[in-house]
């Protein structure tokens, strides 16, 4: 990543998966404390309840000291999340990354082995529609070759700092 860039840290309502650890993977926040955020009005800067209820969203003030510092932010994000931040930041550069078919999809899912049948059915269920909504986006990378998509993402990122 570009060294003037910073990746955002999103929220979720979610347990921890394996080894995953609060503040570095996500911010594992209660239901109580993410309601609190949407109630304020403005302490997400998007938001969405999905995955079996949970919520997952982008807190607002992290996002906005960097870029108040002139600094680049990267949100990994839902299409819900992205047309939300759309709406508040038409500035904003929106790059779709999808899978090269709905069948690795649904096998990458499978591998983490951290969801059951029915929650990976919901899961492609969800990416279908998400896909459906890719021209939407600024950018399209299909991400089957990690290197390669890498390169793409690189090359969006200086194209979009040349403008």
């Amino acid at each position: 990543m570009h060294p003037e860039a910073w990746l955002s840290l999103s929220a979720t309502t979610r347990a921890p998966r394996g080894s995953e650890v609060d503040g570095v993977d996500y911010h594992f926040v209660s239901v109580k404390q993410f309601e609190d955020w949407i109630d304020a009005g403005d302490g997400l800067l998007e938001w969405a309840r999905v995955h079996a209820g949970k919520y997952y969203g982008t807190p607002r003030a992290p996002v906005q000291e960097h870029l108040d510092a002139g600094r680049s932010v990267f949100l990994e994000i839902d299409t819900q999340g992205a047309f939300q931040v759309l709406e508040l930041m038409p500035e904003a550069i929106a790059i779709f990354i999808e899978p090269p078919s709905i069948d690795t999809l649904r096998q990458r899912l499978s591998a983490r082995g951290t969801e059951t049948p029915e929650q990976i059915d919901g899961r492609i269920a969800l990416a279908e529609h998400e896909i459906a909504q890719k021209m939407r986006y600024n950018y399209q990378i299909v991400n089957d070759d990690l290197d390669v998509a890498t390169a793409e993402l690189a090359a969006i990122i200086q194209a979009e700092e040349s403008r």
